[in-house]
């Protein structure tokens, strides 16, 4: 009988034991679950919140970006440009004119034959090798005529400065150039070299070398300041 009742309370004792021991389990059992749904609800927090935050930061650049377009779009629609970018600088190349205001000027004064419109030309021509302009013109008006209409030397020959010299003119003591543009290179040239050069650029220096008469000089001047004036 005592042995009976030693069994009886030990297996009591240990039914009382596992009891005890299942209700400790699952009481940490419910504190891990609580612990774990925390967790995941902060996590479920913290990502709601790092994707709105994301959102904001791609949006953010779209709405800068769109702003940015309207203000492009404001700047290109532009009526007039700055004058600056359209007008270019002035380059003023003999007394106060501009090269083609220069060969404009000429022009007027190189009548409708032979030589017209070769102001340009004889504007460049003289400027490269630092002959006066309104000197060469005057020559070639006086020497040739071409004002009106060009003598026969100018006009077949294509000599506009009297210039004499081989291959012949007609088996004559002047040159034959084979162009209009050889006989004014060829007579810029000329004065380049053989006056401008050596300091002859006036009518008067240039007048007893370039012709015996004593009124070349003065016809010289004449036309140089009706071209000056024109």
């Amino acid at each position: 009988m005592r042995k009976m009742r030693l069994i009886c309370l030990f297996t009591s004792f240990v039914g009382i034991l596992m009891i005890s021991m299942g209700l400790v389990i699952q009481e940490d059992m419910n504190r891990t679950s609580k612990a774990v749904k925390t967790v995941s609800g902060l996590d479920m927090k913290n990502m709601a919140a790092s994707t709105n935050m994301i959102v904001k930061e791609v949006e953010t650049p779209q709405e800068e970006v769109k702003e940015e377009d309207n203000l492009i779009l404001t700047e290109v629609e532009m009526e007039t440009a700055p004058a600056s970018i359209i007008e270019p600088p002035r380059v003023e190349v003999y007394e106060g004119l501009t090269l083609e205001e220069l060969a404009d000027k000429l022009n007027r004064n190189l009548g409708t034959d032979t030589v017209a419109g070769q102001g340009e030309l004889i504007a460049s021509e003289c400027l490269n090798k630092g002959v006066d302009p309104y000197i060469t013109v005057a020559i070639i008006l006086h020497e040739t005529g071409c004002g009106t209409k060009c003598s026969n030397l100018a006009r077949y020959c294509y000599n506009f400065g009297g210039q004499k010299g081989k291959p012949s003119c007609n088996g004559g003591a002047f040159r034959q150039f084979d162009t209009v543009e050889e006989g004014l290179v060829g007579m810029i040239d000329n004065l380049s070299r053989n006056y401008f050069a050596i300091g002859l650029n006036t009518p008067e220096t240039i007048g007893p070398k370039y012709c015996e008469g004593d009124e070349w000089a003065g016809h010289i001047t004449w036309f140089v300041n009706k071209i000056r004036n024109s």
